[in-house]
């Protein structure tokens, strides 16, 4: 895994992130998108990000039921995120689960 310094992009929204990205145009940064902004823009600010060329941690701490699980990390491993979590209180299945919506919804996968 790469040791690079993750940023956390704690913005409410694009505009203000985007525009906090601006200053970091010659350079390709690790960020983390949390709930906050994810749940505010969607999947879009993932894309525009992603679009700079910047790689991403999205930090939803995804836990429900494994199915419910498996089904989120589908959708959202079409963004190609670079690292993802769950939160282990879930336990084995729904961590499991998350594993193969990840791999079943990866382009290559």
């Amino acid at each position: 895994m790469n040791k690079s310094l993750i940023i956390a992009l704690d913005f409410p929204n694009a505009e203000q992130t985007l525009s906090f990205l601006e200053g970091f145009e010659d350079e390709k940064l690790f960020v983390k998108v949390g709930m906050e902004l994810f749940y505010q823009e969607g999947p879009s600010i993932i894309r525009k990000i992603k679009a700079l060329g910047h790689s991403i941690f999205l930090d939803l701490k995804l836990h429900d039921i494994p199915n419910t699980v498996k089904q989120a990390m589908k959708g959202l491993a079409s963004l190609e995120i670079d690292l993802i979590n769950v939160h282990a209180a879930g336990g084995k299945e729904m961590m499991r689960f998350a594993l193969e919506g990840l791999i079943e919804g990866t382009p290559s996968g």
